[in-house]
């Protein structure tokens, strides 16, 4: 095979088209720019890789704890009193969800929407609901330590 030499080309004139205007240097960059060919695929790709956690309900013995607590709250909320509550939150675009904690001031135990409000405005479904903490559950605590 016979090797190509470019020499009868390489010292031409570089064409000037007499019908189209000279592309501008920005133009002519972009045309070589990167190019997503999928669109929305590096997005795909990132909420495939988050983890969710996968909801774990609670056993008869924590459920009957917590329901304590609950009824505790109800007859003091009118005191505001401030606890640290776990609670599991669905993800909204995949199976699972996240275990939350927070902590705030209840303005009320809602056993009509089966929900605890706090004041913030926060409201969180009993039936979320992992674990409540305050100190005026200390003696229900130490009896669920004890069982």
């Amino acid at each position: 095979m016979q090797s190509k030499s470019y020499e009868d080309i390489l010292n031409l004139p570089h064409h000037v088209s007499e019908t189209r205007p000279r592309m501008s240097m920005e133009d002519r960059a972009a045309q070589f720019s990167p190019f997503a060919a999928l669109t929305g695929y590096d997005a795909a790709i990132a909420e495939t890789a988050r983890r969710t956690d996968r909801f774990v309900p609670l056993e008869e013995d924590r459920k009957a704890v917590l329901n304590g607590k609950l009824q505790l709250l109800a007859e003091l909320q009118d005191t505001r009193p401030e606890i640290a509550l776990t609670y599991f939150e669905p993800d909204e675009r995949k199976p699972g969800g996240v275990y939350r904690r927070i902590t705030g001031r209840v303005k009320r135990v809602d056993g009509h929407r089966q929900a605890l409000a706090f004041t913030d405005g926060t409201e969180i479904p009993f039936l979320r609901i992992c674990e409540i903490e305050g100190s005026m559950f200390r003696h229900l605590d130490g009896d669920a330590a004890s069982e």
